[in-house]
């Protein structure tokens, strides 16, 4: 009989092909170019905080419950809309907040057309005079 070998062979050739010392060189680039701590608390991706990382949780849940408790407490003193509108700190308009600043607009464009209409209409100096709602020494003209 002749003596061969029906062994399988193994391939002994790597799955990845980096080199082991490539991926380590490669790991200890990437950890000198990680950034600082202090960069990463800057970031807000790190906690800035000296708590133990068991009790950051409960704090930064403290911290928030201690914000919303600020805010209602703000709330609760806010003023009525009434009361702004008395002390002209809102506008007194039932308009939409988009077009209150075009009907503001026309408001004033109106007041300004409705004093050129009085300013035109307004007597003349010698009619006043001649009335005698003028003395001859007031006439504006001279």
């Amino acid at each position: 009989m002749a003596t061969e070998s029906n062994q399988p062979s193994i391939d002994e050739s790597p799955i990845s092909p980096i080199s082991p010392i490539e991926r380590r060189n490669s790991l200890e680039k990437h950890l000198q170019q990680r950034p600082d701590p202090q960069d990463l608390k800057n970031r807000h991706i790190l906690l800035d905080t000296n708590a133990a990382p068991a009790l950051q949780s409960a704090a930064q849940d403290l911290e928030r419950q201690r914000a919303t408790d600020s805010l209602k407490k703000g709330l609760e003193r806010r003023p009525e809309r009434g009361e702004l509108v008395e002390k002209n700190i809102l506008p007194d308009s039932t308009a939409a907040p988009a077009l209150q600043g075009n009907q503001k607009e026309l408001e004033k464009h109106m007041r300004a057309d409705s004093l050129e209409q009085k300013i035109q209409q307004r007597p003349k100096p010698e009619e006043l005079i001649r009335e005698g709602i003028l003395g001859a020494d007031e006439d504006p003209t001279k």
